[in-house]
């Protein structure tokens, strides 16, 4: 069942998604060869608990950290830990957080130094999609509207698109229905309504889209071992429009 927010319940997300934009400002240029995932991840929770907020994710299904960081082949849930960055890797970032009784989720990408055009291209295209994807909101817009926006950006750039993890609607919870695909058809999936609340959140890959768990049952890796990149902002559908609660285009 979709749950619509009032205005009050979307400022209250829209101050959570203030506490993840500061996690990025002070996270993103920790973000160096010779880090540890772990270092990164507690940078993350002190921003997130000293302004007021909970980290969303730790201990939600019993996953042991603040942040998700994901290397690499490694599309999403890797587990920080002791594992060095170095010259040339890609991480994905994704966060969430609790405040007043609700959530916000948001994930980014980032170049470790210099990396090569490819993983550069596939980093823009996660965020770019996003965008191209919410171009196509109006109001009596479906959720394939974006979809398939998302869908023909990534594409167009000869990358994949992960099927089995999928964007969604949040508020008192992290995860609420509807589902929102980075693929699909124009004019299907749920309305758009005013008090929609969603996260979108492209996972593109550099080879094919197929992912598989690794031992650990967390961490969602490329089955051909090629790249992948992840980029995801908290979105409030309302009567003018939409709101990103989580960042904009330069965030």
């Amino acid at each position: 069942m979709i749950s619509l927010k009032s205005k009050r319940e979307i400022q209250i997300m829209a101050d959570a998604g203030a506490i993840l934009k500061e996690v990025f400002r002070e996270v993103g240029p920790a973000v160096k060869p010779g880090i540890t995932t772990d270092d990164i991840d507690r940078i993350a929770e002190r921003v997130i608990r000293k302004l007021g907020g909970e980290p969303a994710f730790k201990g939600y299904r019993g996953f042991p950290k603040t942040a998700c960081i994901s290397v690499n082949e490694e599309v999403v849930h890797g587990i920080p830990g002791s594992r060095r960055l170095h010259e040339g890797d890609l991480i994905s970032f994704d966060i969430g957080v609790k405040l007043k009784g609700y959530f916000a989720d948001s994930a980014r990408s980032w170049a470790v130094g210099k990396v090569s055009q490819t993983v550069e291209r596939l980093i823009a295209t996660a965020k770019e999609s996003l965008f191209e994807g919410l171009k196509g909101y109006q109001p009596g817009s479906r959720i394939g509207d974006l979809s398939e926006r998302i869908q023909r950006s990534i594409e167009s750039q000869g990358f994949g698109i992960v099927r089995e993890y999928v964007g969604h609607g949040i508020g008192r919870a992290i995860h609420e229905d509807p589902q929102v695909p980075n693929f699909g058809k124009a004019g299907h999936g749920a309305k758009i309504q005013p008090g929609l609340v969603i996260a979108i959140e492209p996972m593109v890959t550099e080879g094919h889209h197929a992912v598989e768990t690794l031992a650990d049952g967390w961490t969602v890796v490329t089955r051909d071992r090629k790249w992948a990149s992840h980029y995801e902002d908290t979105i409030a559908f309302t009567e003018e429009g939409f709101m990103n609660l989580t960042g904009g285009e330069n965030a």
